[in-house]
């Protein structure tokens, strides 16, 4: 897998007018967002996905900064660094970048700098298969970017600055950004850019009958409810659940309290991503649908696991799966993910993670 690298420049250089890449985009194909089920070994390149209606990730584009550490430094520590290097990432790209990796047809609608980490992440996206039409580069903001402080053990510890990610984003979201919105197959939001602005998406989207996924991931304030009452399946982590809904999450009987909460607030489904014991999908008025994890042999970094697990859910979701098929075909990507190192390099292409389903 080839990983993109770059040096920590010292120096930005902005443009003083804001660029949007255009293209003509292709005729987008309306797909139910209930659909038939299928086995997963009819998931294949022998069907087309370019002939399903895309996903639209809108949201956060990063550089990554990861530094490898033996451990996390004490309060006035000066530790070394074994390595350190930078790699794409943000939750949006990410998203995007499993998305596309998986062969179906993706587009993202996302914020960078005219700086050099601009041009890593762009060129990421676009080697994973990203349509760019809707990627804007902003005058005088700098590319969000982020510290990664990878341990020995796999785990890491992430600072970010948000950069074009939280600023110079218009009041009113482009005629043609929504209208991309509206022809979705499904939608992906994650919470580091302004709730404002995903908001409007989700409106967009509901009123085209579109559904909405909505990572919890990404700024710890509390949820909108005008946004919740646009999102169909909300897809928060244990700690981020415990946040939401005000309630411990410590055991599986407390993790359903805490989700029937959320449906309290407006979400009809809620699924909850539980690192290694795997996943959990609560839909209002039905039985909870659990899936253990797919354990990976070796462990070499936990960034973009959560990414991998929601993107590759909604590709399965929005290509006819059941969700209990969707969920253990998420399981299987996010397997794959946490055995290579970045977010968006780590991001498994379609053949691996059905190769992978195949021997379970």
């Amino acid at each position: 897998m080839t990983t993109l690298m770059t040096t920590f420049p010292t120096h930005h250089s902005y443009s003083h007018t804001q660029t949007t890449f255009h293209t003509t985009l292709p005729p987008i194909q309306s797909l139910s967002f209930r659909t038939p089920n299928h086995n997963f070994r009819l998931l294949c390149f022998s069907s087309d996905p370019s002939y399903s209606p895309p996903v639209v990730v809108v949201g956060s584009a990063n550089a990554d900064i990861y530094v490898e550490i033996d451990r996390l430094p004490l309060e006035g520590e000066t530790l070394s660094a074994k390595s350190g290097e930078t790699l794409a990432g943000g939750k949006g790209a990410n998203q995007a970048t499993c998305s596309a990796k998986l062969s179906h047809p993706t587009y993202f609608i996302g914020q960078v700098g005219d700086d050099a980490f601009g041009s890593l992440v762009t060129g990421a996206l676009r080697s994973g298969g990203v349509r760019l039409d809707s990627l804007t580069v902003v005058p005088s903001v700098p590319t969000g970017h982020a510290v990664v402080m990878l341990q020995s053990n796999g785990q890491n510890s992430i600072i970010i600055i948000g950069g074009a990610n939280s600023s110079g984003w218009p009041s009113s979201l482009p005629h043609h950004h929504l209208d991309l919105v509206t022809q979705a197959g499904i939608v992906l939001l994650q919470r580091e850019i302004p709730d404002y602005v995903n908001v409007q998406v989700a409106q967009a989207a509901r009123n085209a009958g579109v559904p909405v996924v909505l990572d919890a991931g990404g700024m710890d304030g509390p949820l909108p409810p005008q946004l919740l009452n646009f999102v169909d399946i909300l897809s928060p982590n244990e700690t981020e659940l415990a946040r939401i809904s005000g309630m411990p999450t410590e055991s599986f009987e407390q993790i359903a309290q805490a989700a029937l909460k959320c449906h309290e607030l407006g979400v009809k489904q809620v699924l909850v991503k539980l690192g290694h014991k795997g996943s959990a999908l609560f839909v209002e008025g039905e039985k909870p649908i659990q899936q253990p994890a797919i354990l990976a042999k070796t462990v070499v970094d936990t960034t973009g696991a959560g990414d991998t697990f929601t993107a590759a859910f909604a590709v399965a979701l929005v290509e006819g799966k059941s969700r209990k098929e969707s969920l253990r075909f998420a399981a299987a990507a996010a397997c794959l993910c946490v055995q290579v190192k970045g977010a968006s390099p780590s991001m498994p292409d379609r053949k691996s993670v059905l190769d992978l389903l195949n021997r379970q």
